[in-house]
């Protein structure tokens, strides 16, 4: 848990100041791939590009916010990371990618629900990855018969004409 207490050190925070510059860098590679974008004059005023920009925007005024909070020194403590449930994750997200060129949307998601669903703390494996697999396959449904989009098709989907 964590006290709610600010960081008073003299030295400014370092995981704050990694932030900052990530948000900065995103926001540098938006506005130089828009930069890059060919517009047709009749959209040159309010195009494409706008939205784009707002974003990268947004995320300056972020990272120039977080960068002089990290040197304030006004970040609450940071509770002890806890791997257990991270490893779920990132183990969820791996088999997710190793099962969906063969098993499919449905299972693969499945079991990325499980997996998150067990990181989280929610149920047995044997409980959720069924829930996981009927929620992913009526996603799949929507998104393939209603919107004529292209998911991964593996046993599961093929059964549905």
């Amino acid at each position: 848990m964590t006290t709610g207490e600010n960081n008073l050190s003299r030295r400014p925070d370092g995981a704050a100041l990694v932030i900052a510059l990530v948000l900065a860098a995103i926001a540098a590679v938006i506005i130089w791939q828009t930069s890059m974008m060919r517009v047709p004059p009749i959209q040159a005023r309010v195009g494409p590009t706008v939205f784009p920009y707002v974003i990268a925007g947004g995320l300056i005024i972020l990272a120039i916010g977080t960068a002089f909070a990290a040197f304030r020194g006004t970040f609450p403590a940071r509770e002890r990371d806890n791997y257990g449930p991270m490893a779920w994750i990132v183990g969820g997200l791996v088999a997710q990618l190793l099962l969906l060129g063969w098993a499919g949307f449905s299972i693969a998601t499945g079991i990325l629900f499980a997996f998150t669903a067990k990181g989280f703390g929610r149920g047995p494996l044997w409980q959720t990855i069924p829930i996981g697999v009927v929620f992913a396959f009526v996603v799949w449904f929507i998104f393939s018969r209603g919107l004529q989009l292209s998911l991964p098709t593996g046993p599961l989907e093929r059964l549905v004409p």
